[in-house]
């Protein structure tokens, strides 16, 4: 079966830290770029964190650069976002997904989504 599976999220307080994990299975992973995105209640889904396939490329949005890092493990078909120093307004339903793009936070390019795991921070 072709699917991603995230996991990781949780209720941390502000200044925790979190790791995110997706893996996939059902398809060539290292082929496809992976992007890392989230919704909060009411809020549009916006782009996070991608990387390209041939990790090349990265792109953070403004409010997590310096903060989270996206890496990506082809002999495990697992992709990670390595949360630090978390912000209330860091919470959200995070989703990974994967697209044949170039790694950019372009929600349309992406075609195939996990579930999304919670994630959670205390102020």
């Amino acid at each position: 079966e072709v699917q991603l599976v995230e996991s990781g999220g949780g209720l941390v307080p502000a200044g925790g830290s979190l790791t995110l994990s997706c893996v996939a299975s059902g398809f060539t992973f290292e082929e496809y770029a992976v992007g890392w995105f989230r919704q909060a209640p009411g809020m549009q889904r916006e782009g996070v964190s991608c990387i390209s396939r041939d990790k090349g490329r990265t792109y953070y949005r403004d409010s997590v650069k310096g903060r989270f890092t996206i890496s990506r493990e082809i002999s495990k078909n697992t992709g990670y976002l390595q949360m630090n120093s978390l912000q209330p307004e860091d919470s959200a339903v995070y989703y990974c997904a994967t697209g044949s793009g170039a790694g950019g936070p372009t929600i349309w390019s992406y075609g195939l989504w996990g579930q999304g795991t919670q994630v959670t921070v205390s102020s």
